[in-house]
Parts: structure tokens; sequence; C-alpha cells
């Protein structure tokens, strides 16, 4: 009989613990239990698909530089997807259902990519933009690729962006592009040909590396002159190495862009400046003390005659107040890819996971019958996620 008290006692107390610890786990709700080892009910809260579960409006995220020397790029995009969504609402959505737009301020850094991704997978992010800028893109795609995240990065032209991702792709041109078409350009129209690049910046490196391979493919000598992160300020050393040339190729962002013209007008240089899409607003970088003539390659040109860029011009000028850049047009283009191509594919559920959207995403837009005609152009894709488009030639 002792014996039997005792085996009673101590059932007794585990029976009293096991309730315990039921009510400390279920603080007064009800049906939360789940099967031994069964950590999907818990662990739910903790991934994208389960927030892409309760949205209302389809969840399109991006990060871009919002503040900092590379923040106009950001803003643009941030400027011109927003119009892309409101004018998208205005029309009835998709099938009656709304799309809202979040970008999160990277810094152009990658740690910043990074923690704005997961601040939006969380949200419940459905589909993305990307990141704004190369660096940071690459941080963000590879987040985006272990959640099988699409995302369409407006102009992160750096090849490994997209480069083995098969979720991964873009509106602007890659750098590999960029640097094939000026070596084209140049070699064509003038004779002694100098460049300066950026050699700690991906964007700058990888266009210089592709120019610099074309031209010796076409049998083209060119003078050199490099700058670095911590030299972006004063560049009357490489100018006046190349003051003679006939063109000075930079394949570099804005702002140190009208900083050597600047420097081109101080030595007399009468050298053309010639760049690609990172140009894209170095006329708020020069002043009438700039003489050189200042070209890029883009896939924008504001000042088109077409309907459908004077269209998206003029709504942009009435939002802003000011004119788009080719920055602006790649936001919006961005958005706009991705709704055409959920309306081409049928979409019609708002809680659609990010996984399962991205893979209608990729076969819709890698397909043969897919093609989308934005303000910067007509564009196709195949699975490498790059654009097949034609380039403009802007001149200030």
């Amino acid at each position: 009989m002792r014996n039997m008290k005792k085996v009673l006692a101590i059932l007794l107390v585990a029976v009293l613990s096991l309730c315990c610890f039921a009510a400390c786990g279920n603080n007064g709700d009800t049906d939360t239990t789940t099967a031994a080892g069964d950590t999907t009910a818990a662990n739910a809260d903790n991934n994208g698909d389960n927030y892409a579960a309760k949205n209302t409006e389809y969840f399109i995220g991006a990060t871009g530089p919002l503040t900092g020397d590379a923040a106009q790029y950001g803003i643009s995009v941030q400027q011109g997807a927003q119009l892309a969504v409101e004018e998208i609402n205005a029309n009835g959505g998709l099938n009656g259902k709304n799309f809202k737009f979040d970008i999160k301020d990277d810094k152009a850094a990658a740690a910043d990519a990074a923690t704005g991704y997961d601040t939006l997978y969380e949200a419940g992010m459905q589909v993305s933009l990307g990141s704004v800028t190369s660096g940071s893109a690459d941080s963000f795609a590879g987040r985006a690729v272990e959640d099988n995240v699409f995302f369409m990065t407006p102009s992160a032209s750096a090849a490994n962006v997209i480069a083995d991702r098969s979720n991964a792709f873009r509106i602007c041109f890659g750098d590999p592009d960029q640097g094939v078409l000026a070596a084209e350009e140049l070699s064509k129209n003038y004779e002694k040909i100098g460049a300066i690049y950026d050699t700690s910046d991906p964007y700058s490196a990888g266009i210089f590396e592709a120019f610099e391979g074309k031209m010796k493919e076409l049998g083209k000598d060119f003078d050199t002159q490099t700058f670095d992160a911590e030299n972006k300020k004063d560049f009357s050393t490489q100018v006046e190495a190349l003051k003679d040339c006939d063109v000075i190729f930079v394949p570099i962002y804005y702002t140190e862009a009208g900083l050597i013209a600047k420097a081109a007008s101080a030595k007399g240089s009468d050298a053309v400046i010639f760049g690609c899409d990172g140009l894209d607003g170095v006329a708020e970088q020069i002043d009438s003390s700039v003489k050189n003539k200042v070209s890029y390659i883009t896939p924008f040109d504001v000042n088109s005659e077409d309907a459908k860029v004077s269209a998206f011009v003029k709504a942009y000028q009435e939002k802003y107040g000011v004119a788009p850049d080719q920055f602006a047009a790649d936001g919006y283009d961005a958005v706009m890819v991705i709704f055409e191509a959920m309306k081409k594919a049928g979409v019609d559920d708002v809680t659609i996971s990010p996984s399962a959207l991205c893979d209608i995403l990729v076969k819709t837009i890698t397909a043969e019958d897919f093609s989308f005609e934005g303000v910067t152009g007509k564009m196709t894709w195949d699975a490498s996620g790059a654009p097949t488009k034609v380039p403009t030639i802007v001149e200030l």
C-alpha cells in the first residue's frame, strides 16, 4: 500500500506539472497545441509566406539609397515605382486588388540592404525590385535566392547580381553590355581615347573590364587613369594625364563625373566626357564653367516624342515637380513588367506566397510570347535575367 501511494503521488505531480506547462504555453488560447516534433505552427510567423497570407494588397518591396551620395538614384527609383503603383491602382489594380510599394533606405551599403530585405520579407513582401545599386543588390539577391523571391532590379547592372540566380532579373543594361557598347561607339568616332574608372566600385570596374576587352578585340589603344573610394574629390591629376584625348570614357556615377568635367574645363581639355547610365543626373553637377560635351548611354530619353514616354514624363512632372531621369523610368518599368506578367499569368490571389509567385513570374517572363514595351524601350528576357533592348545615347 505504501508503494502504491508513492506511485500515485508521483503520477499526481507529473500531471500537475504538465498542466502548469500547458497553461503557460497557451496563455488562455485554445487549439494551439501541435504534435510532438511539429514546429510548423509555432514557427509560421517567422517566414514571409505566412505574412503574405495576411496581405490585402500585392506587396512589392525594394531597398535603395534614400540618403547619402547616391540618394538621387534611390529616390528616383522610389518615385518612378510609386507612380506606377498609383497608376495601376487607379485603373482597378489586378482583378480589383491593389498593389503597395515600400522601399527601405540601404544607403548603398550591402549590410543595410540585407537588413532591409529581412524587414520587408517579414512584413509580407511577395515580389521585389531588389536593390538600386549593384553592391547592395548582390547582398539583397543572396537573401532572395534563399527564399525564392522574384526580383526585377531597375538599375543594379553588375553581372553578378543576376548571374546563376533563376529568380533574378533586371531592367537596365548590364555592365558588360555598356562596356562593349561604349567601346564600339568610341572606337568608331575618336582617335585618341582615354578612360577614368573607380577601382573600388563593382559598377565602374565591371564596365571598364568589358570596355577594355572589347577595345583589345577591336585593336584600339587607349590610356587609362584610376581612382578609388578614398580619392573621389580631386581629379586634376587624372585629367592632366588625359587632357590631349579626344574623348574620356568615364564608367562612373554622376557625382564624380561632374567633378571630372569641371577639371577637364579647368585644364583646357576639349575632350568629350562619355559615360554610361550612371551619368544620368550629371546635368545637376555641372555649371556654365564646363565647356566640354557630355554624353552617355541610357535606355531612356526624357525628350523623346514617343507617346508612352511623353505621358510618363508629364505624369512624373505633375506629381514630383521635376523631370524624371533614367532611374525613375527604370523603377516605373520594373513595376509595370511585374504587373503585366502577373496579369498575363492570371494571378488572382492577393495572399499568394512569394515562392509560388516567383515560379509563376519566371515562367511567364521568359516565355517566347512575353515582351514588354515601356518607357525605357521594348524588352524581352531569357533565363539569364538580362533584358534585350536598344540603347540611346543622350548628349547634354
